[in-house]
């Protein structure tokens, strides 16, 4: 009984897979139908679907003529840090054997942090504010800027914005709640697709800067600027406290100075005082004996704060680092432009999507509401 009752429990379920695989067959049919039915509404649309090709065309290419060419100016340098010489030797040689110890993130100031310090907006506004000379008059790019996007003829309307204007190198903390706006609306169009700040490498100290920009001098100029700029806040930040040590010793120092020189002309009047003075009177010596030890001890004082002085000095030179400029942007910059065969090719083909998406959509609809 047991292997009847398989046998005949076999064959039920051959049926059943039977009966489904007819099922399966149809719905595969009706797919293809569809297909067809699809491809045969699109294939009598095909006018419909040509002229939006054509007219996508036209559109591309006319956009091509009006689109200005974008020119980059590209800007590399490397970083040095003569601080960095001993832990960081030792991890650079360990990542030359393809051991990675970490460490790479340094302090505020990093080759990696640097890179975002280039994008921040303090940086960008003060070299907005750097003057140019363009077509023999000094100009800030903040300025420049404008003038390139016309938004003084967008301004003619609005007193308050008619007479704005960004003056070289002016004071940013007397700037008003307008011009901080528009500054802010220049740092985001820079920040958004115009600047491009990169490290090729984290074992490589070279930093390379790519502006972008319709007008080739504010590209070039904007480019030179923020490194500038950069580059001084960095060196200034990096050895201030071994500035700031230096200038100490050196006002000690001074002062000292000033005060040995008191001390030995003191001697010498004391000295004057006592010229051939009795022996027997040895206390009228006393204040040259005195003036003698503030010599002395001045002396020494001086000395020692010359050695530190000097030692400060040596400590500034290694604590200030070197951006040492590799390229700087050549006129020509390099331009790309949006060329003719490539906006007749995406706008045939962009137009001719739509109109096939909005075709299908429309049967769609319609096919629904029946």
């Amino acid at each position: 009984m047991n292997v009847k009752q398989r046998i005949e429990n076999r064959k039920s379920r051959m049926e059943n897979m039977n009966e489904q695989y007819p099922n399966d067959e149809i719905s595969l049919k009706e797919l293809i139908e569809k297909g067809r039915e699809w491809y045969q509404y699109l294939l009598s649309k095909w006018k419909v679907i040509v002229l939006a090709g054509i007219i996508g065309a036209a559109l591309g290419l006319t956009y091509s003529f009006i689109k200005k060419p974008i020119y980059t100016a590209t800007l590399s340098f490397a970083l040095e840090d003569e601080k960095s010489g001993g832990l960081g030797g030792a991890l650079g040689l360990a990542s030359s054997f393809g051991l990675d110890l970490g460490g790479s993130g340094g302090g505020a100031f990093s080759a990696s942090n640097l890179t975002e310090l280039f994008k921040s907006r303090s940086m960008v506004e003060k070299t907005l504010l750097s003057p140019v000379v363009v077509d023999g008059k000094t100009i800030s790019l903040a300025e420049m800027y404008i003038q390139n996007k016309e938004w003084r003829d967008n301004w003619k309307k609005k007193p308050v914005l008619t007479k704005l204007e960004f003056v070289p190198s002016a004071n940013r903390k007397q700037f008003t709640r307008v011009q901080d706006s528009i500054l802010g609306e220049i740092y985001k169009d820079l920040s958004k697709s115009a600047l491009a700040v990169a490290q090729k490498d984290k074992k490589i100290s070279i930093i390379s800067i790519d502006v972008a920009s319709e007008n080739e001098l504010f590209a070039k100029y904007f480019c030179e600027a923020l490194v500038n700029e950069v580059s001084e806040f960095y060196v200034e930040t990096k050895s201030k406290k071994a500035k700031e040590n230096m200038l100490v010793l050196e006002r000690q120092t001074d002062s000292i100075r000033r005060e040995l020189n008191g001390a030995i002309t003191g001697v010498a009047v004391a000295n004057d005082n006592t010229f051939n003075l009795n022996p027997a009177l040895n206390v009228r010596r006393a204040p040259s004996a005195r003036r003698q030890v503030d010599v002395q001890a001045n002396t020494a004082i001086l000395t020692e704060l010359v050695k530190q002085t000097e030692l400060a000095k040596v400590t500034l030179r290694k604590e200030t680092p070197l951006i040492q400029v590799i390229d700087h942007p050549i006129l020509p910059l390099p331009k790309e432009k949006f060329g003719k065969a490539k906006g007749i090719v995406l706008g045939g083909i962009l137009a001719g999507f739509l109109v096939v998406f909005g075709l299908i959509l429309r049967k769609f609809l319609k096919s629904i509401t029946q």
